[in-house]
């Protein structure tokens, strides 16, 4: 259970969620901003199952990746992060082989009662493409490493990140809440998607040169360790002023401190870029990671929180 536990690489199910909490409690606020008589579309079996989903594509994905750099020999004795289960032997590539079957089974049939509760028996349509689009994210999930085609070996893995963590997550649990677009919502869905792909960027700034040594051409192999650094203050700052910018929209000209929870979040995101363009050293970047992947869900918590704050105030004040 321990090797289990380690291969689905905890400290990355928080990030994964981010977008899910932003984009549900975003469904919860907006009926009640711009309607006399609210009418409420967000649903508790929407978001659990909304969490559900991701948190398997999630740990899909990292078996995926295991599995995949495992059976290349790209995790190897040249890596600088923690050994991986197939690369240890602790678990062997058959198990893997299976469990990634098996967890995308489990995440297919999440997704499925996820469309059911969202629309039941009426927006076929609806239904028919998220259900494409479930089934896409699955197979984007796995392919990223496995197979002579894997994209991450390619460059592509920072995209497969920023559209299915950020703008998918996002603003496809808002769709399934509310039904409509908010184009308001596109703001903080894309700093999701940024926040998230930085962690990605940061993980692979980490092991660099072994994945230089093993052809897995990652983006940060591509344009080389100095642009990858600017690359990733680009990812978190634009992500932090994108996040600012819908605050001001949403909140308009009034201001209130609780409206702005989620500034909090920018200390640490600050901080870890400090730390990012003052070291020298790869493996000093691995704990950078945790440290990402928790101000991302930070921030995406407390602006959640921004949100009910600004519904409570429309309360007391109608």
């Amino acid at each position: 259970m321990k090797h289990w536990i380690e291969a689905a690489r905890v400290r990355t199910l928080p990030l994964s969620i981010s977008g899910i909490l932003v984009g549900s409690l975003y469904a919860l606020a907006n009926p009640t901003r711009d309607v006399l008589t609210p009418t409420q579309v967000f649903d508790w079996k929407i978001f659990g199952f909304a969490i559900l989903t991701t948190l398997g594509l999630q740990i899909l994905s990292n078996f995926a990746n295991d599995y995949g750099d495992g059976v290349r020999g790209t995790d190897n004795a040249d890596r600088v992060g923690p050994m991986r289960t197939i690369q240890s032997g602790a678990i062997s590539p058959a198990s893997m082989k299976r469990a990634i079957i098996i967890t995308s089974l489990l995440t297919l049939s999440s997704a499925v009662l996820l469309i059911y509760f969202s629309f039941r028996d009426s927006n076929i349509g609806y239904s028919i493409f998220f259900l494409i689009l479930g089934v896409l994210a699955i197979v984007s999930a796995v392919r990223y490493t496995v197979g002579n085609t894997a994209y991450g070996y390619r460059g592509y893995g920072d995209m497969f990140v920023f559209v299915f963590f950020g703008l998918v997550s996002t603003l496809g649990v808002n769709f399934l809440h509310s039904k409509q677009v908010d184009l308001q919502l596109i703001l903080p869905a894309i700093s999701i998607g940024l926040l998230s792909t930085g962690v990605l960027n940061l993980n692979n700034m980490r092991d660099e040169l072994s994945d230089r040594k093993s052809q897995k051409n990652t983006l940060v192999v591509k344009m080389g360790g100095a642009w990858a650094k600017k690359y990733h203050y680009f990812l978190i700052i634009t992500a932090m002023v994108l996040v600012l910018i819908f605050a001001l929209i949403y909140n308009g000209s009034g201001f209130k401190i609780d409206q702005y929870l989620f500034v909090v979040a920018y200390f640490p995101l600050i901080g870890h870029l400090l730390t990012v363009r003052k070291n020298r050293d790869p493996r000093n970047l691995d704990p950078e990671l945790k440290k990402l992947a928790i101000s991302t869900f930070l921030l995406s918590i407390l602006l959640s929180l921004s949100l009910i704050y600004f519904i409570s105030d429309l309360i007391v004040n109608a």
